[in-house]
């Protein structure tokens, strides 16, 4: 009995026993014949083959759904390790090996489960570093970015190696950002300058080039289009700088002039100083707020103008003063002004109003920029002129020193005039040098001009030839004077000895005998 319970098909087959045997029971109590019997047999023998068929192909579709569900597993498992750039994390060995199939789904399923909490842990990394590229981008190219490059994760390819590219190009990306902060912020801080520098609002002219850029929270636009824009606003606000700062030096440069013509004082011109010591800056060195204002402009205008209006009623004495000065730089630079008969009678002729001042004060201004101009030139050479008159002054000195019958008494200051007789000779050696030098250089001076050197109105070359030629008489007859002072000597060295001669007393006389 504990074996029927022990076994299960055992036990079926003690049911079945029993089961047909009742069954036979009852037909012999029913009559049944034998090909009845047999008939009924054969029916459930078929019944109970389809009972097990049935069974069997059951079991065949839970087998097939088992193995198809770990090769699915198996699949995804190999996938997901693709995916992640991994080596399969399960492989199927030989048949020998491999346990039941529900053993082998067993071990799958932990592993599968394991491989796709990993990957959703990967997954959720690249999306954290696509959005950040994405969110990027969008603070970069702004409107202008690629839709496809919308947060999108390839569920094909979840690699460190592509996890790490996505790390680079935001790494990039956050280089190109702060660049670009960079540069903005460069551009700003120039616009601002500009704007101060002009008079002109600054949050106004950024808001034209973005709204972003003038709110103090919130991310800036950075980009190329607000870029480009920034650079435009520059390059336009310095070109209204550059036109205000050449229109501001024209008009201190017409003040200067002014000033200059109508002695202005100097208490007058310190309100315009600010003015005047940028007439020959750079644009770059311009960066005081309100220089190149529209309203300090207008300002400076306005003073011009006034000046304009009082130099005309100056004018008179305006061309006096420029004569005065054409005069005073041809005398101090040893030069005749030119003859103009214009320029001569241009007093009465303005007086007479047949002349307009103007044009007579521009005829002295032209006349005296040439004169200013060859003064220039002559610089050098009326240098060395200075020098060499000075050593002909040391020079006469000399002479009448040498004539004086008493240099060498010894009375007060002799020492200090013996001093400066040997400084002066040693000057006057150096006059050959110093003529030819001046010669020289005046020779060029007159190739390069095509005109002659004139000084005081006599040709500076013929003033050096007249001083060589008289510089050498005088030293011919220093020498003659030399010759003749020389043979006087010998002269009366001659008379002196023949009267020693005569004098002297004879040998064996009474004067030389003893006593």
């Amino acid at each position: 009995m504990s074996n029927v319970q022990s076994d299960p098909l055992l036990q079926v087959e003690t049911t079945c026993g029993s089961l047909l045997y009742e069954l036979q029971i009852i037909w012999d109590e029913v009559g049944e014949t034998d090909k009845e019997r047999d008939k009924m047999l054969l029916e459930l023998e078929q019944e109970c083959l389809e009972v097990y068929r049935r069974k069997v192909d059951q079991a065949n579709r839970c087998r097939a759904q088992l193995r198809q569900t770990i090769a699915d597993s198996e699949a995804e498992l190999a996938a997901i390790c693709s995916a992640m750039g991994e080596r399969p994390v399960h492989i199927r060995q030989s048949d020998q090996n491999i346990g039941s199939l529900k053993e082998e789904l067993e071990k799958i399923l932990p592993q599968m489960e394991e491989m796709r909490k990993r990957k959703s842990d990967r997954r959720k990394q690249f999306v954290e570093v696509l959005q950040h590229i994405q969110m990027i981008k969008n603070e970069i190219y702004g409107s202008t970015a690629s839709i496809s490059s919308i947060t999108v994760v390839d569920e094909a390819d979840l690699s460190l190696r592509k996890l790490e590219e996505f790390h680079r190009e935001l790494h990039e990306l956050q280089k190109e950002k702060s660049d670009r902060l960079k540069q903005v912020q460069d551009h700003l801080n120039t616009l601002n300058s500009l704007c101060s520098v002009l008079g002109m609002d600054f949050n106004h002219t950024i808001s034209e080039v973005h709204s972003s850029l003038g709110e103090c929270e919130g991310s800036r636009s950075l980009s190329n289009e607000t870029i480009e824009r920034l650079a435009i606003a520059i390059k336009k606000l310095r070109e209204v700088k550059i036109q205000r700062m050449q229109k501001l030096q024209d008009l201190a440069t017409t003040m200067l002039e002014l000033w200059n013509l109508m002695d202005t004082p100097i208490e007058e011109q310190q309100t315009f100083q600010n003015v005047t010591r940028n007439i020959a800056a750079s644009e770059h060195e311009i960066t005081e707020p309100n220089t190149l204002s529209v309203d300090f402009i207008n300002f400076v205008e306005t003073e011009v103008s006034r000046l304009e209006e009082l130099k005309s009623s100056k004018m008179k004495e305006l061309v006096l003063k420029k004569r005065s000065e054409l005069e005073e730089i041809c005398r101090k630079t040893h030069m005749v002004p030119e003859s103009d008969s214009s320029i001569e009678y241009a007093i009465e002729a303005i007086e007479s109003g047949v002349v307009d001042p103007a044009c007579v004060l521009e005829q002295y201004e032209l006349q005296i920029a040439k004169v200013k101009e060859e003064a220039f030139s002559r610089k050098d050479i009326l240098e060395k002129i200075e020098k060499w008159l000075a050593a002909c002054e040391e020079e006469c000195w000399l002479e009448e020193y040498n004539r004086d019958e008493n240099r060498y008494n010894a009375g007060r200051g002799a020492h200090l005039t013996l001093k400066r007789a040997e400084k002066a000779r040693a000057l006057v050696n150096k006059l050959p040098g110093m003529v030819e030098a001046l010669a020289s250089k005046t020779i060029a001076w007159e190739q390069e001009r095509g005109a002659e050197f004139l000084y005081d109105g006599v040709r500076l070359l013929s003033m050096l030839e007249e001083y060589t030629i008289l510089r050498e008489e005088k030293e011919q007859e220093r020498r003659r004077q030399r010759d003749q002072k020389k043979l006087q000597g010998q002269l009366i060295s001659r008379a002196r000895g023949t009267v020693w001669i005569k004098t002297k007393p004879f040998e064996g006389s009474e004067c030389e005998k003893g006593p």
